[in-house]
């Protein structure tokens, strides 16, 4: 295995719109590191490269700038009085709030977004490294930082890489006991990131550092970060737990119906508002009523058996998605005058 070595690169400004981004990185490494070298890994935090390209945006509706740099919504909570949103970003990677960042801007009140094309903008610095050292194979991954299904806190990963390899597919080899690979491929490009960031970090206003010992650069540009980009059925986390819930119910989150329901907030609720968005959602498509006045039951009726039946079997899927285990009380439809109903009696799952 080769010795790897992490080098902060010190020195390197506030970033301004225009300014030379390699010049900047290769005067950083001379000063850092006695300057870059064949082979060198250079890791640099995307946005630097944001400032570099001017993309700003006006920081006073954020929430616009966050719907135009998304795709699509993931996941969305209320965190206070603001609706925070999982999304996957134009730029690729499904993340918060599209990485539209408020932090590190240089003390200036304009949000910052991420580039459009993270590969095309590795690219290009690093045809610039190799243009202003001479050198012959440099690797550049542009990274930022998100977090990650199941595990608390964030990481730093590959938003956009070129002259690297990003993955090493080690399936159809054999492991150290001869036992066979059928899965195991390493997200190389998202480990460089954040090995890098051990000696970046976030609040010492180093955005760049050198990976040097690594072998995975290249002499060509390679596959791009783009490579690791899970999306369509590859994707199991194509929505959140409460989303994918309320969207089979239709209510997609992002929409307009998510904002009528409401949106589950990040902190604890009490059950009763639990209780009533689960409502909302299974009366959403029908003329149809609920009563939640005797505690832990819902009536529900309609003017129909098959409506009734609609509802409150719409009405069980979405106390699920609320935390809630639920059954049918007493018989499951029961017509009087001219409606007719059924009890569903629900407890904290």
């Amino acid at each position: 295995m080769p010795e790897l070595r992490l080098l902060p690169l010190l020195g390197i400004p506030e970033v301004q719109a225009d300014d030379d981004l390699a010049a900047l990185v290769v005067t950083a490494a001379a000063r850092s590191c006695g300057g870059l070298e064949d082979g060198d890994v250079v890791v640099v935090s995307s946005k630097v490269v944001s400032k570099a390209a001017g993309l700003w945006a006006d920081s006073s509706d954020r929430t616009a700038a966050v719907a135009a740099q998304s795709v699509r919504v993931v996941a969305e909570r209320m965190t206070g009085e603001r609706v925070t949103r999982i999304v996957q970003s134009v730029a690729g990677p499904v993340m918060a709030a599209a990485g539209v960042d408020t932090s590190n801007t240089g003390g200036r009140e304009e949000v910052l977004l991420l580039p459009l094309d993270p590969d095309g903008h590795a690219e290009a610095l690093r045809q610039g490294l190799l243009a202003a050292t001479g050198l012959s194979r440099v690797g550049v991954v542009l990274s930022d930082t998100a977090g990650r299904p199941w595990r608390f806190g964030q990481v730093d990963f590959a938003l956009g890489a070129s002259g690297v390899g990003v993955v090493d597919d080690l399936r159809g080899g054999v492991d150290a006991d001869g036992k066979p690979l059928n899965v195991t491929a390493r997200a190389l490009g998202d480990e460089l990131a954040a090995a890098a960031d051990l000696v970046k970090g976030k609040v010492d206003a180093v955005p760049a550092a050198v990976l040097r010992g690594s072998p995975w650069a290249l002499l060509e540009r390679g596959p791009g970060a783009m490579a690791l980009v899970r999306v369509g059925r590859e994707d199991w986390f194509d929505l959140g737990r409460a989303e994918a819930v309320r969207a089979a119910l239709g209510v997609a989150p992002g929409s307009a119906a998510a904002e009528a329901v409401g949106i589950p907030s990040v902190g604890p609720e009490p059950a009763s508002v639990r209780v009533e968005r689960a409502v909302a959602v299974a009366l959403l498509p029908f003329d149809s009523r609920a009563d939640t006045s005797e505690a832990g039951v819902v009536d529900v009726s309609a003017a129909t058996a098959f409506q009734t039946g609609a509802v409150a079997a719409r009405l069980r899927a979405a106390l699920w998605g609320e935390g809630f285990d639920s059954a049918f009380e007493g018989e499951a439809f029961e017509g009087e005058s001219e409606d007719w109903h059924a009890r569903v009696r629900w407890s904290e799952r």
